[in-house]
């Protein structure tokens, strides 16, 4: 029996032989295309192909590449572990052509791999094709030995693929394959029916359309071919087993789900174990590949996610962390094939660790806010939990909508997503009118102008400061002017390294080019006309700001030593998790869980600044990825990288690869200060540094700034911090006097008041309006009511900003012999005030909109309390 592995090599070797260049998985969290949270498909890296943005550096390549579905159009969330065949994070097995073969070829080499090589049956294999598709029916019936009778046709829904509205689309061809034990008894009507016996293995996409606006279909200049095969269904299907879950990707992962629960693995009873096995997978390489848990976008899901199957490891009596002790497993399984999660293995336990810790305490504290809110629904009479308090559990306390829901339905109640997606959607609404977005140059730069041909955006710039160019186009909105030359040094912005400035010029006019990026595989140099006017002459000369680009390469290379650092003092789990490299200061986030103290930071600085004097030759290299790799090369979070690959190298100290601007050596970059050290995420770490004469005029500032210090409170540098620390204490101490004065003032004033406070019975009612502007001074002048009294209720009410707040109280000997409950007592008088409310027997808050019903609420506090007392 084949394993996985071999699997796997047996489609990548079978299309090399074929003239097909095998190329690496890219990183299944997309870095240019912002429409996708995740890599969902084999295509995602060859978009700008299909798109005519790129052309294609073969015309035939083979992959195995890393893809998650957990949202979107293709949500298989709900799915996971219930089922045999659906997964969050899965292998798509792919073979491409661009603008190469087609369709026949497509399907003879779908049927060799899978009748010759895998020995499929061929008697359990279908296709289906398009309704108007012929010319792919009529192939699979003369190139292939399939049984015509398993050769079906479909429409739109199942055999017509689109990348969206418009665009690049076109019929496809899929491969299914029967798994039952009854072949003679094959019906095609369970094809395409949901049948788990019948397993889509592969889909064979034809793209030849072009859809436009109108929906109208054209013929593409260049046809190409897109096929997917999921690896887990094939490895199923050869290994002759019933569920993807038996297979040698999943079961070893089961069994040390088994080992650490003490419970064994029945697969009728599995789902728990099915659901933790898929979700480790996805959290291993997500986390690999630099996503993040969080609260918002793609890593609110990843952080769903390992809270999902936290919450399974429950059902299994795991009530302690235990999910990251997978990730070893999962590392043995796929490691060899993609190393990069062994080379993260440490930082990825720590990211998952760290998020099972916290939700254990998120948990409880949700938990709490879902049972008020379900006492809320009881005393109603409601079976429906609103929209707003599930965005609530979700917002404030980090609680998983899906967890929300699962618990409600376990009570008997509904839930309002509709109105938790209206909430969702007003918070999207808040982020976007606070972001400020860069421009969409792909929108705007549709119509250029053209003033040269040929090839553009040579870069040169790693050598050269100034060239003669040639402008090949340019487009102009809001007097910004856009402009490709055939080639430049400018460099643009890429890799946290910000583009360079400069100037352009010829006889016609003179250029201050402002900024420089990249717009798909252009150079885009971004200008401001000082003069004259571009007219006809396309030939320019092009300079960069050497000062400013000096700065820049100086403040890159010290990001690299200041990498070096880091793992050297911190450890190896230390890894870049981005950067921002501009001419004034260098910013680098690192993976890394705690807080880095002054000893290791200063440990970190000399580190930098002892190889800053040794004045190193910096070595520039181009290799291949593999052979770079091999060598110890270190590569970014998910940065997708091509065959050949610039490997910057500084002694034995640092080596990574990077295609941005290097001082020539260590020297040159002057001097390294560390400014700041910052937490920017759970797990993640942010320094601040500058460099060269930037860090010596912020050493002369701080000078300054000691100088004044010194000089005002009269002492020398040596005795600053012990004169600081005397006068911090100072201060505490007048504090607290005002303090213990301003509670006096404030006691004695209960005082008086509880003097002339009525009583119903036993009970001392104390009500008074303070001129307050916190909720916590309410709840300090209850706590000296409670304090003061034996039996007695009080509400204490203050307004802010036009808007009435109160806080009411009862004593322990209330409570115990009347039942007075400060809880039930403020909701009532909260919907007075047009608001609401709630808390403890003891104190309890509440908040509303309509100060004047202030009078009225006192009045009808008094009569609550008569009528429980009496």
């Amino acid at each position: 029996m084949k394993t996985a592995a071999e699997i796997r090599n047996d489609f990548t070797d079978f299309f090399k032989e074929n003239r097909h260049k095998i190329v690496k998985s890219s990183s299944v969290i997309p870095q240019n295309d912002p429409t996708l949270l995740f890599t969902n498909a084999g295509m995602n890296q060859f978009k700008s192909i299909f798109l005519n943005q790129e052309e294609p550096s073969y015309p035939r390549v083979v992959d195995s590449q890393k893809c998650i579905r957990v949202s979107g159009k293709h949500n298989d969330l709900e799915e996971v572990g219930k089922d045999t065949y659906h997964h969050t994070f899965f292998e798509m097995l792919g073979n491409w052509s661009f603008g190469d073969y087609y369709k026949k070829e497509a399907i003879v080499y779908a049927w060799k791999l899978l009748t010759d090589v895998w020995k499929f049956p061929k008697e359990r294999l279908w296709a289906t094709v398009f309704n108007d598709d012929d010319e792919a029916a009529e192939y699979w019936k003369a190139e292939t030995d399939i049984n015509p009778d398993h050769i079906l046709k479909y429409g739109k829904k199942d055999n017509f693929w689109e990348m969206g509205a418009t665009g690049p689309c076109g019929p496809c061809s899929e491969i299914h394959y029967y798994s039952g034990d009854n072949p003679d008894g094959q019906s095609a009507s369970k094809i395409n029916a949901g049948d788990p016996e019948y397993i889509e293995l592969w889909n064979l996409v034809f793209i030849q359309y072009d859809r436009d606006q109108n929906g109208d279909l054209h013929q593409l200049p260049k046809k190409h071919v897109d096929t997917g095969a999921g690896l887990e269904r094939i490895v199923a299907a050869l290994q002759q087993k019933q569920s993807n879950y038996d297979t040698d990707l999943f079961m070893p992962i089961i069994d040390e789900i088994s080992k650490l629960t003490g419970i064994a693995y029945q697969e009728n009873t599995g789902t728990a174990y099915r659901v933790i096995a898929d979700h480790i997978r996805m959290l291993t390489f997500s986390i690999a590949d630099g996503g993040m848990p969080s609260n918002d976008g793609r890593g609110y899901v990843i952080r769903r996610i390992l809270r999902r199957a936290t919450r399974f490891g429950r059902i299994l009596n795991m009530h302690e962390p235990f999910l990251f002790k997978l990730v070893d497993t999962v590392c043995k399984i796929l490691g060899n094939v993609y190393p990069e999660i062994i080379e993260r293995k440490e930082h990825i336990k720590q990211v998952i660790l760290a998020e099972e810790q916290s939700f254990g305490e998120t948990l409880d504290k949700g938990l709490e806010v879902y049972l008020r809110v379900k006492q809320q629904l009881i005393d109603t009479n409601t079976t429906e939990i609103k929209g707003s308090d599930i965005f609530k559990l979700y917002d404030t306390y980090g609680f998983p909508v899906d967890l929300t829901q699962l618990i409600a339905e376990e009570d008997g109640f509904s839930v309002d997503l509709d109105g938790f997606a209206v909430e969702m959607e007003k918070q999207k609404e808040r982020a976007r009118s606070a972001q400020a977005f860069r421009k969409n140059f792909d929108g705007l730069a549709k119509e250029w102008i053209v003033l040269s041909e040929g090839a553009d955006s040579e870069f040169i710039g790693y050598d050269n400061v100034e060239s003669e160019s040639v402008i090949r186009k340019y487009f102009i909105h809001n007097d910004i002017i856009h402009l490709v030359l055939d080639k430049t040094p400018f460099y643009a912005e890429s890799g946290g390294e910000i583009g360079d400035t400069g100037t352009i010029i010829n006889t016609d006019f003179e250029l201050d080019v402002t900024d420089t990026i990249k717009l798909n595989d252009m150079i885009v140099h971004v200008c401001r006309l000082k003069s004259g006017s571009i007219l006809k002459d396309p030939n320019v000369t092009a300079k960069i700001d050497v000062q400013k680009s000096n700065n820049i390469r100086a403040n890159h290379t010290a990001t690299h030593l200041l990498h070096a650092a880091l793992r050297a003092v911190l450890g190896d789990h230390v890894h870049q998790k981005g950067s921002l490299v501009t001419t004034e200061r260098l910013r680098f986030d690192l993976t890394h869980f705690a807080k880095i103290d002054s000893v290791d930071l200063e440990k970190i600085e000399d580190i930098v600044n002892r190889k800053i004097r040794e004045n190193i030759d910096i070595e520039i290299a181009i290799q291949d990825y593999d052979d770079a790799k091999k060598s110890g090369a270190m590569a970014l979070f998910g940065e997708k990288y091509e065959d050949k690959v610039r490997v910057i190298t500084v002694d034995d100290f640092s080596k990574e690869l990077c295609g941005g601007k290097h001082v020539r050596r260590t020297g040159d970059i002057g001097l390294v200060k560390v400014l700041s050290e910052s937490s920017v995420a759970a797990g993640i770490r942010r320094i601040e540094a500058v460099t060269g004469s930037k860090a010596i005029d912020i050493a002369r500032e701080n000078e300054e700034i000691l100088g004044i210090l010194t000089d005002r409170l009269s002492v020398t540098k040596e005795d600053l911090t012990k004169r600081v620390d005397g006068l911090i204490d100072k201060l505490k101490e007048i504090e607290k006097e005002l303090q213990t004065e301003t509670t006096k003032s404030i006691e004695d004033n209960i005082d008086n008041l509880l003097k002339d406070s009525p009583k119903v019975g036993e009970i001392t009612l104390f009500s008074h309006q303070y001129d307050s502007n916190t909720i916590d001074d309410l709840k300090k002048v209850g706590d000296i009511i409670r304090n003061k009294l034996e039996y007695g209720v009080g509400l204490i009410i203050s307004v802010s900003d036009g808007k009435p707040f109160m806080v009411v109280v009862a004593t322990d000997m209330a409570i115990k012999k009347y039942h007075l409950h400060a809880g039930n007592l403020v909701k009532e008088l909260g919907k007075m005030l047009g608001g609401g409310g709630g808390g403890k027997p003891h104190m309890a808050t509440a908040g509303g909109k309509y100060p004047e019903k202030i009078p009225e609420v006192f009045e009808k506090f008094h009569q609550l309390i008569k009528e429980i007392v009496s």
